[in-house]
């Protein structure tokens, strides 16, 4: 048979992949994985591959819902043909499509950190908790629904209304993008963080963030937003 070198093939794929040894050394992974072990630790992932690896040889495909920061997996596949090396392949989420086309020539230039102080000092308003916020300053206005996106924030603090102390981070995320009406566009992510948090308006955050073409991850001590940094209309 011919042999083929398959490393390029799996480097291009965006899918992670990861090769252990059965000490759990990592012996290969592909460009995905490695930016993904920003997020995750190694020995996480390797508890993973041993739950969920097959009886015998061969490989095992498991759906699950696994997200780490913006990283979101629906399934992974776990495989070995020896006692040495064993593999990890985690499946992106696709994308949710979106329901209709963002009408962003209705929606308004905003800075975004007057509009993000100004439904955080609402939020003081009612709640006594420690709050620590981090903003870019230098943000550009970008267009944005600005009822929805109050709408968001106020439900996406009130999730925090217990917690003792809240940090607020808000950064453009550096070479990062999303399609937007078949555009291209940066993405700015303002996230909330605590010691936990209610989950009982879960539905209704994501609700908003989809009518905005928001991406929104929740997690048990975090709500992230990542916000298409629309500057003008196609």
């Amino acid at each position: 048979m011919m042999k083929i070198n398959f490393e390029p093939f799996i480097e291009w794929d965006n899918s992670p992949f990861i090769l252990f040894s059965n000490e759990g050394k990592i012996l290969y992974l592909n460009n995905a994985a490695e930016i993904l072990f920003g997020y995750v630790s190694k020995q996480e992932l390797y508890d993973i591959t041993l739950a969920y690896a097959p009886k015998g040889f061969g490989y095992k495909v498991t759906q699950l819902s696994l997200t780490y920061d913006s990283f979101m997996f629906y399934a992974i596949s776990v495989g070995y043909e020896n006692e040495e090396q064993i593999s990890l392949r985690l499946y992106n989420t696709p994308p949710t499509k979106p329901k209709q086309k963002l009408e962003t020539d209705k929606m308004i230039l905003t800075d975004i950190n007057i509009l993000l102080e100004a439904n955080i000092s609402l939020f003081k308003t009612k709640n006594t908790n420690k709050l620590r916020l981090l903003a870019d300053q230098d943000l550009p206005e970008f267009k944005i629904d600005q009822n929805n996106f109050s709408k968001l924030l106020r439900k996406s603090l009130d999730a925090f209304r217990a917690s003792d102390s809240i940090d607020i981070t808000l950064k453009l995320l550096i070479g990062q993008h999303v399609i937007i009406n078949e555009e291209k566009v940066a993405i700015v992510q303002l996230s909330i963080e605590a010691n936990g948090r209610y989950n009982d308006t879960d539905e209704e955050i994501h609700t908003y963030a989809s009518e905005s073409q928001i991406k929104c991850i929740t997690t048990e001590y975090a709500i992230k937003l990542e916000i298409p940094l629309i500057l003008h209309t196609k």
